[in-house]
């Protein structure tokens, strides 16, 4: 036996030998940009029983991108902010609900304002007020950036907010196509104003705005969104199942809590 055959035996033994590590067990948790924050949290923590589970959230596609993936089995989960079709249910698909976020109106800190009524929020989306003085604010133009008309905080604000049920919303206004893209646009412009579901992440750069006097966590501000986890029915893994029991329990419970959310109790 030459040198160079013995090498090429002991290599094969030793790769024999030496189990590959096993990749890690993923969930892709697709859809909605509401709450998203919030499941990365709770994903990082139920990973710390399950080393080695990776858990994914990605950016937003919407709550229909979410839909669509699921439906044609390209994901396990998605994650949605807005009720079912009938023909979504039709589908199979499963709407399980685990958190409740209020709603929020955010502007870039130089308008100067830190609250509005109803009515002066609803002129402002209308477009009869344009300059933040007129809401005792900055000598500034008011920049509003809006939604696509099947958003879900903006159904939820036309079923809830007062005066914003038949609201036609300036033509003088940026569309946002996702939560992210909205809190960008007021970041980074002066004078804008958007609206999404609310997390404690906005007041790093922005002012959440009190509307008639009531902050979104407060008893009484009239607008909150639902949040849920979307499935196949008879499509869901064990690790699937798992994530799922964990966002309903008090550990999930908790993490929901830290975030300002509500949990769907059962």
């Amino acid at each position: 036996m030459t040198i160079r055959t013995l090498a090429i035996i002991l290599f094969a033994s030793a790769a024999v030998a030496t189990p590959l590590r096993a990749e890690p067990a993923l969930i892709t948790i697709v859809g909605t940009g509401d709450g998203m924050e919030l499941l990365r949290a709770a994903s990082a923590e139920f990973k710390r029983d399950k080393p080695d589970v990776r858990v994914e959230v990605p950016p937003s596609v919407g709550s229909g991108g979410g839909i669509a993936a699921v439906g044609a089995g390209r994901a396990i989960l998605g994650r949605v902010a807005r009720k079912l079709t009938d023909t979504e249910r039709d589908a199979g698909i499963v709407y399980w609900p685990i958190f409740r976020m209020p709603s929020a109106f955010y502007v870039h800190p130089d308008a100067n304002v830190s609250g509005l009524t109803t009515e002066q929020l609803a002129d402002i989306y209308s477009g009869r007020i344009r300059n933040w003085k007129e809401v005792g604010g900055a000598d500034l133009r008011i920049r509003v950036v809006r939604r696509e008309d099947a958003d879900s905080t903006l159904l939820v604000l036309r079923s809830s907010m007062p005066g914003w049920k038949d609201l036609a919303i300036t033509d003088m206004s940026k569309m946002a196509t996702t939560t992210q893209d909205s809190i960008e646009t007021v970041r980074d412009v002066s004078g804008a104003i958007g609206f999404g579901p609310y997390s404690k992440e906005l007041n790093k750069d922005l002012t959440v705005l009190k509307i008639n006097g009531r902050h979104p966590l407060d008893e009484g501000y009239p607008s909150s969104n639902e949040v849920a986890l979307i499935y196949r029915d008879g499509s869901l893994t064990p690790l699937a199942k798992d994530f799922i029991a964990y966002m309903d329990s008090p550990g999930g419970h908790k993490v929901i809590a830290d975030f300002s959310a509500v949990p769907v109790k059962r």
